[in-house]
């Protein structure tokens, strides 16, 4: 209301502004000059003349009208009476009451109406006027607005039986406070980004049919102090009128890290906000039918007086889908668009490990966008995996030139991971092979599909990783006789799981059983986000670790380039194949290498 008010009283400003200037024009605007006007009278050509304040307007013998602005003259009345004019006087115009008092307010009214704007724009424009600070900025979702439910979540069954409780609770309290059981106060949904945490926490106020208080956890915080902790009590306040209910805190790591890294003297207001959560938590009555839920993906920055018992005391786990359950979303997001008869998305899960439930959603969403832009009529297997391919590796450029010579060493690069990749126990089966360029610097790629979901990898299979990996460097060794920058990241992978594994996993000749894990790792990001911060040995052990993990990938080297030697032949069939073809897929490869994985140099037990 107040935005539209604003946009009116300026439009208004602006329109009687010009008005008034444009009025004020006419009536001001002369048409002779007076002493040219006195000439006139002199002649006896002015007949009669109107005098409006210090405007004269002079009427001629011949019908002429004139207007002159008069200079303070006490004579020129009687001058114009001796030549037989005829004066008439009239009073001056005057603006009217209402526009001398909006001249006299201007000022004031645009001063009051930058401040009112720039006060909303510093509290988000949030709703109840210019000093709604404190107020809550939780949108409400009623039973009319919220239609998801537990069918519309997949591949977090655990995760849905743990909450269901809730939805019992919200429905018919009394079943639990009979038995002189209470629910849990909060309940703290951590995992993986893109997994579903705000999805499920919606779909048990669907499933319960209350209503659903959803907030970002820096909604709370301002550069006002006490606006965090006045919002706080309004939105638990407005929780209770509208009880039972849930209230979804997202992102709760935005004001509830540990407390402590403040100077001596200084004030949080994010540490003033998070006080004030644990002391509205503390003094809430669970039989008023209010349930808390909270989601996260950095449960370890999380205060400790958050997670104990009688506030977020559960915690669940909304992991990132196995095979099964990647299926299961694939067909609910497939019901959206129109798939072809021959689409399985059995495959697409197999192709889509670690893949998150926002991931899928975006592979089907991709591939109804390629089908639309072939005008399809539905989407098809090939558009599917394209989506896939596009996820992982990047948008396909086709048009990019590359000479012959750096396409042949791209050529052999990637044939010599899925050579080793066949020929290594354990490692994951090859699936597609492309030198076309992908994303931003990949000039090709080699995709392996795993048969399985695996949660833990012995020495044996993180060393045919190391393999794989290399692969691509010794294949240009072998062939070339000299090595390009094309296997940087490969180099860098293989560099993190050799010093994972002397450092961290025990499997190492230094350190042996004893371990030296990266401090303050996030327990559901990526490993890029968390650089080494310290170490806790001494630089005579990081030395010999430094050692160590160069002679783990010396040795692993030497084994491959051997390898891919005793296969130089198939080597050249393949790399020439993909010159030619640009894309091998699976069944192609297999027919080339004879469709059996002969044992190549194996990692050694001992190493």
């Amino acid at each position: 209301m107040f935005k539209n008010l604003a946009v009116w009283l300026v439009i208004g400003l602006v329109l009687m502004t010009v008005f008034n200037q444009f009025n004020t024009r006419q009536v001001t605007q002369a048409s002779m000059e007076y002493s040219q006007f006195m000439e006139e009278v002199g002649r006896g050509s002015i007949t009669k003349v109107v005098i409006e304040g210090r405007v004269l307007k002079a009427t001629t013998s011949d019908g002429r009208k004139l207007t002159t602005y008069a200079p303070p003259d006490l004579w020129m009345v009687s001058d114009l009476l001796k030549h037989g004019v005829k004066v008439e006087a009239k009073p001056e115009e005057e603006q009217s009451f209402l526009m001398n008092i909006f001249i006299s307010w201007f000022p004031m009214l645009l001063l009051i109406g930058v401040w009112v704007f720039f006060m909303r724009q510093m509290q988000g424009g949030g709703k109840g006027g210019a000093f709604s600070f404190g107020k809550s900025k939780a949108r409400l979702l009623d039973e009319s607005t919220n239609n998801i439910t537990f069918a519309d979540v997949a591949g977090c069954d655990e995760a849905k039986e743990e909450v269901a409780e809730l939805v019992d609770f919200l429905r018919d309290p009394s079943k639990f406070q009979k038995l002189g059981g209470r629910i849990p106060k909060g309940v703290l949904l951590v995992g993986n980004p893109g997994t579903g945490k705000t999805l499920l926490a919606k779909a048990i106020a669907g499933e319960a049919k209350v209503p659903f208080f959803s907030i970002s956890g820096s909604d709370f915080v301002e550069m006002f102090v006490g606006v965090g902790a006045a919002r706080v009590r309004d939105m638990f306040e407005n929780a209770k009128k509208h009880s039972p209910c849930i209230i979804f805190i997202d992102e709760l790591d935005a004001i509830g890290k540990a407390r402590g890294n403040v100077m001596v003297g200084g004030h949080d207001e994010r540490e003033q906000t998070l006080n004030q959560l644990l002391v509205e938590m503390d003094g809430f009555d669970p039989s008023v039918g209010v349930v808390i839920l909270a989601a996260t993906n950095r449960p370890e920055t999380l205060d400790p007086a958050l997670l104990r018992a009688g506030r977020f005391d559960r915690q669940v786990l909304v992991d990132r889908p196995d095979v099964n359950g990647r299926e299961a979303i694939l067909k609910i997001h497939a019901q959206k668009v129109k798939m072809a008869a021959d689409v399985n998305l059995a495959v697409i899960a197999r192709k889509t490990p670690g893949f998150s439930g926002a991931d899928l959603a975006n592979v089907v969403n991709e591939a109804a966008l390629l089908a639309g832009r072939k005008s399809k009529s539905e989407v098809e297997m090939e558009d599917l995996d394209e989506a896939v391919d596009r996820i992982i590796a990047g948008l396909e450029k086709k048009n990019r030139v590359i000479n012959p010579k750096e396409k042949e060493i791209v050529a052999y690069h990637e044939t010599g991971h899925a050579l080793v990749a066949a020929f290594t126990p354990g490692a994951d089966a090859v699936h597609k092979i492309s030198i076309i360029p992908r994303g931003i610097g990949a000039l090709g790629y080699t995709q392996q599909l795993p048969t399985e979901d695996r949660y833990l990898m012995t020495r044996r299979e993180l060393l045919g990783k190391i393999d794989v990996l290399l692969g691509g460097r010794m294949s240009e060794d072998v062939v070339f006789g000299e090595i390009s920058t094309g296997a940087h990241n490969d180099l860098q992978r293989a560099t993190e799981i050799a010093r994972a594994m002397t450092l961290e996993y025990g499997m190492g000749k230094t350190l042996g059983l004893s371990t030296y894990p990266r401090q303050n790792r996030p327990m559901f990001l990526s490993s890029e986000q968390a650089p080494f911060i310290g170490k806790e040995y001494s630089e005579a052990t990081a030395a010999k670790l430094d050692e160590e993990v160069k002679e783990l990938i010396t040795e692993r080297a030497v084994a491959v380039k051997e390898l891919l030697s005793q296969k130089r032949a198939l080597l050249d069939r393949i790399a020439s194949e993909l010159l030619h073809q640009e894309v091998m897929e699976s069944e192609r490869f297999n027919e080339i290498i004879g469709g059996t994985a002969e044992p190549g140099i194996a990692p050694k037990a001992g190493r």
